[in-house]
């Protein structure tokens, strides 16, 4: 009898006492998980938009209040507008690739970043390697300077040189970036047009 109640009675306690430890470690853990967040955020946002990593970068919110688009200031006090940071989702061969894009106030691309991707290690996961001796990932650097209009992989007839065996990545980074900055323009109510050379 003593033990059908101290089995019970120990189970109680022992799971009394977990749940404590856990709530103290999550209440110690959670402050320091989101400070690690808005640091990632911040780094993410001062590569995709370096003409305002000396400004400030305000969130534009949607209709139910979530970030929309990010608009850049090289002053922290939004006068002196630079850009506009938006993201890409692209169905890759084995992910969702998810990347952050800058533009300045013409539409052309200033940096980028893939914030998240779960392709074949060795083949599309190449969307963030660097290569040695570098500092940036080779295959996101051949976007900047670049225009919507202008991304294409060179499978399709484009200049954005497809990474080996990983077509499918490729495809995914660069049609994604290029919708999301067309989509931006119908949002802001376009970029300006380039200029034609006198002749």
């Amino acid at each position: 009898m003593k033990e059908l109640i101290r089995l019970p009675l120990v189970l109680g306690i022992t799971t009394i006492i977990a749940a404590t430890a856990l709530s103290l470690v999550n209440n110690t853990t959670k402050p320091l998980i989101e400070e690690q967040k808005r640091r990632e955020l911040q780094a993410s946002l001062a590569e995709a938009l370096p003409s305002a990593a000396n400004g400030v970068v305000v969130p534009v919110l949607d209709e139910e209040g979530k970030v929309d688009y990010y608009k850049g200031y090289a002053d922290k006090d939004t006068t002196q507008l630079v850009g506009y940071i938006t993201l890409a989702y692209g169905v890759g061969y084995s992910s969702t690739i998810v990347t952050m894009v800058g533009v300045d106030t013409t539409g052309v691309i200033q940096g980028m970043r893939i914030l998240d991707q779960l392709e074949t290690p060795g083949l599309g996961a190449k969307v963030v390697e660097i290569k040695y001796g570098e500092d940036k990932p080779w295959f996101q650097r051949q976007f900047i300077g670049r225009r919507a209009d202008e991304l294409k992989v060179d499978k399709d007839g484009g200049e954005i040189q497809s990474i080996t065996g990983a077509t499918i990545s490729s495809r995914a980074v660069t049609n994604s970036v290029r919708q999301a900055i067309q989509n931006l323009a119908k949002k802001i109510g376009g970029f300006p047009q380039k200029e034609k050379p006198t002749v």
